[in-house]
């Protein structure tokens, strides 16, 4: 845990209208800790891209309303438990997220292994109002999940969510759920039994302070924080505009799987799904094992544990391409963007995509949703 003063100033800034969440990382990372960007001059924060004078302006006008250390005392007050993104403790995977929230507040019992990364989370999400396909899948895909030690999140709104939650309790599973309100405020209402397993079972998660009620511009906000603790997200059913499919894309953008049951084109709560999987944003799951399959390739899990086949090491034949070889031998057996393949080879991007799309052929590799990311195969 990072020292009371610097939590003291993390919280101090996140009180300062107009600055969010990559404005506090670019001062911590221009001063060092978030201490001493409190006391920098004018001048100084000036020098940090992006900061204008009326930024600064309004900055230097604000630190002398605060009282950092009377702030800290009323806060801790009624918001006992939160992490700071200064704080050792702070979820990995989040923190590694292109904009993580300063400020998280959780309730529960937080575990190692999810703050770390080592136990592999999913998050389940969709509809508010699933038919009984939807909620038959979600029940069946969860089970098989629990039963292999996944943690669940997801954020507990009335249908997919709650059902992925109940699921995962009732299988004496892990579950997260990540609210768009205080910790402390149950939403919807008919969540309240839910509402209290998942405080006594698993953890509560919010960037929002206690008492903090509903408001719909903090859902989709919420969901970033979902998409960027999973290392995927399933999305079991969603019409076309739903906050699921934001979740879903998201991970894409975070570098993370997305996964989406296929429905009827006759239904049109399934239509999100039908249009993740024909964008490329998503990949189609056929069954429990092939959502398994298809998990298995994620970032520190043993695929023996998680397929029913014993995968075999390719061998590269002596006769083969030596530009092949290269940027084969480059491409890992998780998830690598072309840019770090870019980066890492030195290669020209059209020569670099040529030798991608003939691997692939090959089925030397796949190329994942988005279009911007490989793996060995």
């Amino acid at each position: 845990m990072t020292d009371t003063t610097e939590r003291m100033y993390w919280l101090a800034w996140t009180q300062l209208r107009g600055i969010g969440a990559k404005s506090q990382r670019a001062l911590c990372d221009q001063f060092g800790s978030m201490t001493a960007a409190w006391t920098a001059s004018a001048a100084e924060l000036a020098a940090i891209d992006g900061f204008g004078a009326k930024t600064v302006a309004s900055i230097v006008a604000q630190r002398l309303t605060i009282n950092p250390e009377h702030l800290y005392a009323s806060y801790t007050n009624a918001n006992p438990n939160f992490w700071t993104l200064g704080d050792d403790d702070y979820p990995t995977l989040l923190r590694e997220s292109p904009l993580p929230p300063p400020i998280l507040h959780y309730l529960g019992e937080p575990h190692s292994e999810d703050l770390t990364g080592q136990r592999p989370s999913v998050a389940i999400v969709g509809t508010r109002s699933p038919s009984e396909y939807g909620k038959r899948w979600t029940r069946r895909l969860t089970e098989t999940l629990v039963d292999k030690g996944f943690t669940i999140l997801s954020g507990m709104a009335a249908g997919i969510d709650a059902i992925a939650h109940e699921t995962c309790l009732r299988h004496n599973g892990r579950t997260i759920a990540v609210f768009g309100t205080g910790v402390d405020v149950i939403y919807p209402d008919s969540n309240r039994k839910l509402y209290t397993a998942i405080r006594d079972q698993g953890l509560i998660l919010s960037e929002y302070p206690a008492q903090t009620p509903p408001r719909r511009e903090h859902f989709p906000a919420r969901n970033r924080i979902v998409a960027a603790l999973s290392r995927a997200t399933i999305v079991t059913e969603a019409p076309e505009r739903s906050g699921a499919l934001i979740t879903a894309r998201l991970a894409n953008d975070y570098g993370r799987e997305a996964i989406a049951i296929p429905g009827t084109l006759d239904d049109p709560n399934l239509r999100g799904c039908n249009r993740l999987i024909a964008d490329g944003a998503a990949q189609l799951v056929l069954d429990e094992q092939h959502l398994l399959d298809l998990l298995s390739g994620l970032p520190g899990l043993d695929p023996q544990r998680y397929t029913t086949t014993n995968p075999q090491t390719r061998q590269i034949p002596p006769n083969f391409p030596e530009l092949l070889r290269r940027v084969l031998e480059a491409v890992p057996y998780e998830p690598i963007t072309i840019d770090q393949l870019a980066v890492t080879l030195g290669l020209p991007g059209g020569e670099l995509l040529a030798a991608l799309s003939q691997l692939e052929l090959m089925d030397w590799i796949i190329q994942l949703p988005g279009g911007m990311r490989y793996q060995r195969c």
